[in-house]
């Protein structure tokens, strides 16, 4: 099937997606037509007439969220030619490789990812400004050889022959997943029940059509992207592009646990690290933990994200990449693409006002630095009475200090106390000893934590920052000075705050380690939060 016959295929399937809605409207007209005609009278046409036009509502929507909305794509910045010589040197000199127009601007995002963007009319059929939007992540974790396979893969769905006319299909696609999954939203919960039916079955009616729209096309949309991957290949190199992808899925895995244990941390307190660190601190993480991104980098998936995703399990487009005849550039562009970004200070700081929503203060704190960060945010999680252990302390007792736990463990009432944890229908149905099995976890980590609130309400308590590994906590002596320092062991310098907890846990429980550790301070303790 030529290109235009591919072009031509997507537009009357789009065109059916405006037939399925004007068919429907013209059934509901008819009907008002013949209640009006008929000579009936009275509260029952009435009510019927008004539910005609309810149902008109979402059928008239469903056609009108079918066209592409302006303004849409990815916050960012943007990046001048000004400001960024070098960067738009290379993505001018990859449009011109490729034989097509360079973009009018470069956006960089927070997204793992790059895109290109054209604001078209008529699908496609005539040209419009062209937009590239580059992710931070991408540049602080790729080489500039994987960098340009990068770019050339995006520069590539417009280098064809037939850009516009396969173009259409893209924008078909992607204006019929845009409302077939807003339709799904619409219908989902948090309606009334009478509108949840309607918007069920019209959102049955789209999305049916839709998704037979995304099936019929996905072939020719994955075509393209085998055709872009073999054009980044020819201009970055095969070795470079191949491996561009098979880091795809580590920065992604990486750049999410950075953003949870490391940038936000500190976010429900409405606490950021210093400027320009949210985002510039990722590369700092990603060089002190590279064996663990060698474990991310080894499995790739073989399955899509969608059955209707434009692109091909990653696995496959990586094995076609390297089934291509060696180039013999294996030695390119070793550099950090980071370092094409000049002043980086100036657009990662931008880069946070752009995409960071302001917190319900109005305003974001800054911490000293990345330690200070670490503290803080700690501290605030710590002295949280909303957690289950003391809420349900406060509930029972009055009061959420450890000294009351330990009482309500020594009175033989724990596990009284623990009917009001939030627990599954399994372990609230359980009995006797199999549902104290199912809830020990659950105090063992709120006991884990109410020992290090106790420890930080009285200052004995230090964070350690680190970038190669977790974060720890160090309990530590009235004077400051870490008690155990070098325990290796339950029985070296005294007891451990594991086996403490164990103890107070235990069937026959023993808090007496636990107050000894709390009265005299506790060795070093490392939360179980690695990168894999």
């Amino acid at each position: 099937m030529g290109a235009f016959t591919r072009a031509l295929r997507a537009l009357v399937l789009l065109a059916g997606f405006y037939l399925v809605g004007l068919v429907l409207l013209a059934l509901l007209g008819l009907g008002d037509w013949a209640l009006v005609t008929s000579g009936h009278h009275g509260i029952g046409v009435i009510r019927l007439q008004i539910l005609s036009v309810v149902l008109a509502v979402p059928l008239v929507r469903g056609l009108a969220l079918v066209r592409t909305p302006r303004g849409e794509g990815p916050h960012g910045v943007e990046l001048t030619t000004e400001a960024q010589p070098r960067l738009w040197e290379l993505v001018r000199a990859l449009a011109e490789a490729a034989g097509t127009r360079a973009p009018a601007r470069i956006l960089l995002t927070a997204d793992v990812n790059a895109a290109v963007s054209e604001r078209t009319r008529l699908l496609g059929l005539v040209p419009g400004p062209r937009e590239l939007y580059l992710g931070l992540p991408l540049l602080q974790g790729l080489t500039e050889a994987q960098l340009r396979g990068v770019l050339a893969h995006e520069l590539g769905h417009y280098a064809h022959a037939d850009t516009r006319l396969s173009g259409i299909t893209a924008r078909v696609r992607g204006q019929v997943a845009r409302t077939v999954a807003h339709l799904r939203g619409e219908a989902g919960e948090g309606k009334t029940e009478k509108r949840n039916v309607l918007h069920r079955l019209l959102a049955k009616l789209y999305t049916g059509y839709g998704t037979f729209v995304l099936r019929v096309t996905l072939q020719d949309a994955r075509r393209q992207e085998y055709a872009a991957d073999r054009l980044a290949a020819r201009l970055a190199g095969r070795t470079a592009t191949a491996s561009a992808l098979r880091e795809l899925p580590a920065l992604e895995t990486s750049f999410a646990f950075y953003l949870d244990a490391y940038a936000l941390a500190g976010s429900d307190q409405g606490l950021l690290p210093p400027r320009g660190e949210v985002f510039g601190g990722y590369g700092r993480l990603l060089d002190a933990r590279q064996l663990e991104l060698v474990g991310l980098r080894a499995e790739l998936p073989h399955d899509s994200s969608s059955p209707y995703d434009s692109h091909p399990p990653l696995a496959a487009r990586v094995r076609r990449i390297e089934e291509l005849p060696d180039d013999g550039r294996t030695d390119e562009g070793g550099a950090a693409a980071f370092a094409l970004l000049e002043a980086p200070r100036e657009p990662l700081a931008a880069l946070e006002d752009a995409v960071l929503k302001a917190p319900p203060s109005g305003t974001w704190a800054r911490a000293a630095d990345w330690p200070d960060l670490l503290t803080r945010s700690m501290d605030a999680r710590l002295g949280d009475q909303d957690a289950p252990l003391p809420r349900a302390l406060v509930r029972e007792k009055g009061t959420a200090g450890l000294p009351t736990l330990l009482s309500v463990i020594e009175a033989g009432e724990l596990w009284e106390l623990a009917r009001h944890l939030p627990a599954s229908a399994e372990t609230r149905a359980a009995k006797g000893r199999a549902r104290q099995t199912m809830l020990r976890p659950l105090l063992r980590v709120q006991l884990h934590r109410m020992v290090l609130a106790d420890f930080s309400v009285r200052g004995r308590l230090r964070w350690e920052f680190s970038w190669e590994g977790p974060h720890a906590a160090v309990l530590t002596g009235e004077r400051g000075a870490p008690l155990e320092e070098g325990a290796e062991s339950r029985d070296e310098g005294g007891p451990a705050l594991e086996h403490a907890i164990e103890a107070a846990l235990a069937d026959r429980p023993d808090t007496g380690p636990l107050r000894a550790l709390c009265a005299l301070g506790g060795g070093p303790h490392t939360p179980k939060d690695g990168l894999v």
